[in-house]
């Protein structure tokens, strides 16, 4: 089954999530995309989608393709600047030496309005400092600082340090190298261990205080999300809570924040292992998250729109109840929840001690959980929001199974 509320491209391969932006009453979101295929390939363009709701989403033509200087057109960000004019600026990579990147900008072209359905590529503004080793650098983010434009780059160094570098513009065109923004070796595990590069780095105000969002990262294999808050000083983040896992399971990584239509906080991330070759497919991205700041750590809701998609409730100690499409599921405390076809377990969530634990065909996952959770589930699809942050895992199944319940308080809802 396909998932309703999570994105997906119509046929290829997906993963990063890019450029999410409300501009013109519409969400604008980008994607690395490979046509035609269900593996990466490096030749990755930025593929387009818009919403109204952040929930159903229209497939438009291709921002981004490869050519004209780029072998590949990667990870990267857009930053509207007080003129309302948009900068798009990606990775450009070589099809020869693909690790290390290039930031490149474009700019809509004259034509596309307000549609940003047409991009006119431009100059390369930022490259790996002249005396820096690097076994990655790429996914450049650009935010305003309260003083300027900051763009940080993820990168790691051959000796295990992970490295976000930092270029500053007043204008988002003249950029200049402004020195290493944050760094950590990998050999640091207090709090989490954090990896010998990041990629995708983010970083967002979340009410008082700024995070700095990484995709845990050691050549060649993705792991996590993980953040720390702290306070952008001098150029440099430095930080006052101790670094965490923001995400958990096989499938959260790159993740991009974004500002919703209020001007909230939110993040949104690639889910790996969502397919379905045989059909043409490959990836998908999670329900865009809101960002909130609760004392000293972040938390991840799902999108408010949600609660307008849902139908009559039953409380999950009536259940059992024929799932066919997708369902939220309010889980106070306690207990057991499973989808079950047949004899056959699509996953379990067992609650015990403080620990919820999952189970699905793809293996097992534990995470601390003392208090409410939300679970949605969207066909292959299943996401998990609490105070601990999120665990995200693939679970395929047919088109009817059964939503199971035993000692669990809490209400499941349809979603249209």
């Amino acid at each position: 089954m396909r998932p309703v509320l999570h994105f997906t491209s119509p046929s290829g391969w997906i993963n990063d999530p890019l450029g999410l932006t409300f501009h013109g009453g519409t969400y604008h979101l980008f994607y690395q995309h490979v046509p035609g295929v269900t593996d990466w390939a490096p030749q990755c363009r930025w593929g387009h989608a818009t919403s109204r709701d952040l929930l159903t989403w229209e497939t438009r033509p291709t921002a981004l393709e490869p050519g004209d200087g780029d072998g590949g057109c990667w990870s990267g960000s857009i930053a509207t600047g007080r003129d309302g004019e948009a900068t798009l600026f990606y990775t450009s990579v070589d099809d020869a030496a693909v690790e290390i990147g290039r930031v490149r900008t474009a700019r809509p072209g004259p034509g596309s309005g307000s549609t940003w359905e047409e991009w006119v590529k431009g100059p390369v503004v930022a490259e790996l400092p002249d005396g820096e080793e690097s076994v990655a650098f790429r996914d450049p983010a650009v935010v305003h600082d309260g003083t300027r434009w900051r763009m940080i780059i993820g990168s790691g160094r051959p000796d295990g340090t992970a490295v976000v570098y930092s270029w500053t513009s007043d204008d988002l065109s003249t950029w200049r190298y402004d020195g290493v923004f944050a760094a950590r070796h990998a050999s640091e595990t207090d709090g989490v261990w954090t990896g010998s590069a990041w990629e995708c780095p983010q970083v967002v105000r979340v009410g008082e205080r700024w995070a700095l969002i990484v995709s845990v990262w050691e050549p060649v294999r993705p792991h996590y999300e993980a953040y720390t808050l702290g306070e952008i000083v001098d150029g440099r983040f430095v930080a006052g809570t101790p670094w965490r896992r923001l995400t958990y399971g096989p499938s959260y990584y790159a993740g991009a924040v974004f500002r919703d239509e209020d001007g909230e906080p939110g993040i949104v991330h690639w889910l790996r292992q969502v397919a379905d070759p045989d059909a043409g497919w490959a990836g998908a991205h999670s329900l865009p998250h809101r960002l909130e700041l609760v004392g000293d750590r972040l938390e991840l809701r799902f999108p408010t729109g949600l609660a307008g998609r849902r139908g009559p409730g039953r409380p999950l100690a009536a259940l059992p109840e024929p799932v066919g499409g997708a369902v939220d599921i309010e889980w106070s405390r306690g207990g057991i929840l499973a989808l079950d076809e047949g004899v056959r377990n699509v996953f379990r969530l067992e609650r015990t001690g403080g620990t919820l634990t999952a189970t699905a065909d793809l293996g097992q996952w534990s995470v601390p959980c003392s208090g409410p959770v939300r679970v949605v589930v969207d066909g292959p699809v299943v996401e998990i929001a609490g105070a601990f942050g999120a665990l995200a895992f693939p679970a395929p199944r047919g088109a009817c199974a059964t939503l199971t319940s035993r000692d669990a308080d809490g209400t499941a809802y349809p979603l249209g």
